[in-house]
């Protein structure tokens, strides 16, 4: 299956784009402890943004060790960043204030017994 046909969950693809705009250099270890998921998750992850032009990957040229890489966000991704974050920030918002609602409700039954 294409990977442009399966989904990345928004806050993880938020998280991702994230951390790859503060540090490009991190490693895909870091990345999935950073992020939360597993290595795994992280490889198929990077694929997918790179497949959808969120990222690019890029390796040292002069480095004797061929695996370090960095991930450098596209201006494609760094318009999805900034839609992502707006989503990401409305979505913690309501799911903060539906929890400071059920703290009061608890917090009125507490009182009232």
């Amino acid at each position: 299956m294409n990977i442009k046909s399966k989904k990345i969950h928004p806050d993880i693809h938020f998280r991702l784009l994230d951390a790859l705009a503060d540090d490009p250099h991190l490693t895909q270890r870091i990345l999935a402890k950073k992020v939360g998921v597993s290595l795994g998750g992280i490889n198929y992850c990077l694929k997918a943004l790179i497949e959808i032009g969120h990222i690019k990957v890029n390796n040292f040229e002069n480095n004797p060790n061929k695996l370090n890489y960095f991930y450098l966000l596209t201006p494609k991704g760094l318009k999805e960043k900034t839609k992502l974050t707006k989503d990401f920030l409305r979505r913690k918002m309501s799911e903060y204030q539906n929890l400071e609602k059920e703290i009061q409700l608890v917090q009125s039954k507490i009182k009232n017994d």
